[in-house]
């Protein structure tokens, strides 16, 4: 059998996690593993559960997504996870900022 992608869900909008979540449980080769509403307890969860993907909204309380993607740097991990930055800031900068720091999309 397969090993199923592991995600991590992390954003702020409690409706949207629900939604998104939802959708990909719906996939047979996709396991939500966790789903993080800030940004602290969203690393704490990457370096808990160790996600093949996190799906990382930029704009979230206590530690936004750039500043987990810089603490994530910090970190010495054996595989980093894929990081697909999702979210309604759309300024070019950030994006660019994002995948200087890691983001894969």
């Amino acid at each position: 059998m397969k090993k199923k992608i592991s995600v991590l869900i992390a954003d702020d909008n409690k409706d949207f996690c629900d939604i998104i979540s939802e959708f990909l449980q719906k996939q047979e080769d996709i396991q939500v593993v966790g789903v993080a509403n800030d940004g602290l307890q969203t690393l704490d969860m990457i370096l808990q559960l160790k996600p093949d993907v996190v799906i990382l909204d930029i704009i979230m309380p206590h530690l936004d997504g750039l500043g987990v993607l810089e603490k994530l740097n910090q970190e010495k991990l054996d595989v980093y996870p894929k990081i697909i930055i999702l979210s309604a800031v759309g300024q070019d900068k950030i994006t660019q900022r994002a995948i200087l720091m890691g983001a894969d999309y």
